[in-house]
């Protein structure tokens, strides 16, 4: 961008010309349409003299600068090569620089108009004030608007609706609140731009509430700020305010054009209220792409992903945001693998790809543990650009985490050229979720010489990393630190890492002390924790309790029937594993069934409990017994403590064989080269049975295995595995 140079003084005044010659060159400027017939009416203006008169020079100037057929670097010379510009042909050119690619030629002007004495007046702001908010100079802005104080024009409603429009643009909600306040006479305009600040930084309650007293003033809205509010009720999920904006609309029969009902389809279907938006979407003439993706979007939340996806596919054109939403609408409803293949249908179909698509397709890599898919998506990234972005490069890091590879996310963690609580976080949590309690701690440590601030959700990865590596000491010492250091008060969560962490170290008293001296009513995490903690050292009588509690706040939480039920097997109480088996039934309630992914050749295999669907059934199950019969030779006995069935050994035996980890293991020992490492991702926490066959088949096979279950990773290595026992 080069300088924009004032001219020298003044020249001596041009003499008087001809009037008819004045008002030819005038005509002709007037009736330009190209910058061909401009040049030539330049070059009369130069072999006239004329080209030194105002009026003509800031025809001359308007075209090039503010005309569709213009240019603005013409107009640039012609402005270079005035002796003395006035005011007026100053604020032509900040008129040109506000509309061009280059708003900051736009402050530099203004920077040399106040270095040179040439005044401002009330017509240079807005356009000023519209340069800097495409470049969001919030300092340069706020210099501005000193000097608009200064000069008097703080009354101006043209200057502070610009005012408005620059502070919500540059994110400074306390800025847009004072001018709001200050401005003397509030038009449509005005309220437009204050309520679309406050829409833009998410603070859609008070965009509500502000619309209220907009209405109480006895402003009318028009149709732009009843978009806003709409939406913003969407956001908000105030139904209640939603719908009375719409019966507002419909009392003072106002038009409904294809931006109004677009957000009022958004506003029903983001309450929830999917038959209201139905039916307005039915009754559009013409629905636009943003109904159709807020219908799209409405179905997913409310987890009806078939519907969604009947109407996806009816669209008759599709965005970005439209894929955006099905693929993150799948990633939610957990079917992480629909969201895939959706992912790899939105390349094909040359839709473009935005880092909101991204997060959601990492965020289904690492449900599912594909970690091929996300290094895959990784290089994608570094090849479009999407590396720079401080979000996705959080997402790279618990994705990498999620699929095992705690190398990787720390090789993106460590290239960040910038870093958050969120990136920090995501490390530490990850090293948590490996059990490696030591390395998170020091990370912690790292993380704090860093100036950054930890979270509430930085302490909760704290205490699961010392709760899954044992560190009781470490673990109580945050549990005080997070409040007493940062005055973050501990909530459910933190007290169900605590008290998980008191349960497995055996310290079952003072896990039910921190219960007692709770300030809050415990809920199902907290008796969760507590019951699977009696469950690992067989307290059958606090264990029987936790359970119970646990089901009087969640009657329909299989995993208290199923701790219930354990309770009862392992002290042969069959009678009330019956009962709990009846009340389960009576009640509608189903265990979850186990699953385990394994990831070959970029497809993900999956298992479930006795799995036959898969084309290599008969290999599989082959494998599977030829590696029982190798870890029976190195030490393997079943443990039938958790085959809930009163039935023979032998039966129960057959049955733990048909988890679907067993499967997912024998797949790989099939199909993963010798020396590969077997990654398998599962939905429930791992059995003692299991866990047992995963160890000696490293040792037996010479493999390393990668499991993830519900909890935590497992690095199965030698025989041994990296949890120690705490899972």
């Amino acid at each position: 961008m080069g300088t924009l140079c004032l001219p020298p003084p003044p020249s001596p005044p041009l003499e008087a010309l001809g009037p008819h010659l004045h008002r030819r060159c005038s005509h002709l400027l007037q009736s330009c349409t190209s910058m061909r017939c401009l040049k030539q009416t330049h070059s009369l203006l130069i072999r006239t003299g004329l080209d030194r008169l105002e009026p003509l020079v800031a025809k001359l100037i308007s075209f090039c600068a503010l005309s569709p057929a213009g240019s603005l670097d013409y107009a640039r010379l012609i402005f270079a090569g005035i002796e003395s510009p006035t005011t007026h042909l100053c604020n032509i050119m900040l008129r040109g620089f506000s509309r061009s690619n280059s708003p900051e030629n736009a402050i530099l002007l203004y920077e040399q108009m106040r270095t040179t004495g040439v005044s401002l007046d009330r017509y240079s702001f807005p356009p000023l004030l519209k340069a800097m908010t495409q470049a969001l100079a919030l300092g340069e802005g706020r210099e501005v608007h000193g000097y608009v104080m200064k000069m008097g024009f703080d009354s101006d409603v043209f200057i502070h609706n610009e005012l408005l429009q620059f502070y919500a643009e540059c994110g400074s909600v306390l800025d847009v609140r004072q001018v709001f306040e200050k401005t003397p006479r509030r038009n449509m305009v005005t309220w437009d731009f204050f309520l679309g600040g406050l829409f833009r930084r998410g603070l859609f309650q008070e965009v509500v509430s502000r619309f209220d007293e907009m209405l109480k003033m006895g402003i009318e809205p028009d149709e732009l700020i009843l978009g806003t509010v709409i939406s913003a009720c969407g956001h908000a999920k105030d139904l209640r305010m939603g719908e009375a904006v719409h019966s507002y609309i419909d009392k003072r029969k106002l038009k409904i054009d294809s931006y109004l009902e677009s957000s009022l389809v958004h506003m029903y279907a983001n309450c929830g209220s999917l038959a209201q938006a139905h039916k307005l979407f039915d009754g559009m003439e013409v629905k636009s792409l943003a109904a159709w993706t807020a219908l799209v979007c409405g179905y997913c939340k409310t987890g009806e992903v078939e519907t969604a996806r009947s109407l996806f596919n009816q669209m008759p054109e599709k965005d970005t945001v439209s894929w955006s939403a099905m693929i993150a609408g799948y990633v939610e409803n957990g079917q992480p693998n629909d969201a895939l293949k959706l992912f790899h249908e939105m390349q094909l179909s040359g839709a473009k790809l935005d880092h909101i698509t991204l997060l959601s397709v990492l965020s289904a890599c690492a449900d599912l543990g594909a970690l091929d898919q996300g290094r895959w998506i990784h290089f994608f990234i570094q090849q479009n650009g999407f590396n720079q972005t401080l979000s996705v490069n959080n997402a790279l890091i618990d994705m990498y985490a999620k699929c095992g590879s705690l190398e990787d996310s720390r090789k993106v963690f460590n290239a960040m050229p910038m870093r958050n609580v969120i990136s920090w976080t995501a490390m530490l949590t990850g090293l948590a979720m490996h059990g490696d309690g030591k390395a998170a701690l020091e990370l912690f440590y790292e993380m704090k010489k860093s100036n950054t601030k930890p979270n509430d959700v930085t302490f909760i990865g704290m205490l699961y990393a010392c709760s899954h590596a044992g560190l009781v000491d470490e673990g109580r010492q945050l549990f005080v630190e997070m409040t007493k250091e940062y005055g973050i008060m501990p909530r459910q969560e933190h007290y169900g890492c605590m008290i998980d962490l008191l349960g497995r170290a055996n310290l079952l008293d003072d896990a039910c002390e921190l219960v007692k001296s709770m300030p809050m009513r415990p809920n199902v995490v907290i008796w969760g924790a507590l019951a699977a903690a009696c469950k690992i050292h067989k307290n059958a009588v606090i264990g029987e309790y936790a359970a119970k509690q646990l089901l009087q706040l969640d009657p329909e939480h299989d995993g208290a029937y199923v701790m219930l039920s354990n309770i009862y097997a392992s002290s042969s109480r069959w009678d009330d594993v019956a009962e709990m088996r009846k009340l389960m039934k009576d009640r509608g309630v189903t265990k979850e069934t186990g699953c385990s992914w394994i990831e070959l050749n970029n497809i993900t295999h999956e298992f479930v409990m006795g799995d036959r669907s898969h084309p290599q059934t008969d290999e599989i199950y082959q494998k599977l017994h030829q590696v029982v019969s190798k870890v029976k030779l190195i030490g393997y006995a079943p443990n039938t403590s958790n085959v809930l069935l009163n039935v023979e050994e032998e039966e129960k035996d057959d049955m733990l064989l048909l988890h679907s980890e067993k499967l997912a293991v024998s797949f790989g020992l099939i199909n993963v080269g010798a020396g590969s490492c077997i990654r398998i991702a599962k939905n429930l926490r791992i059995c003692d049975d299991c866990h047992s066959f995963m160890k000696l088949i490293s040792l037996g096979f010479n493999r390393e295995i990668i499991l993830r279950d519900r909890n935590r990773f497992h690095h199965f290595k030698e025989g041994s595995c990296s949890c120690r026992g705490y899972w």
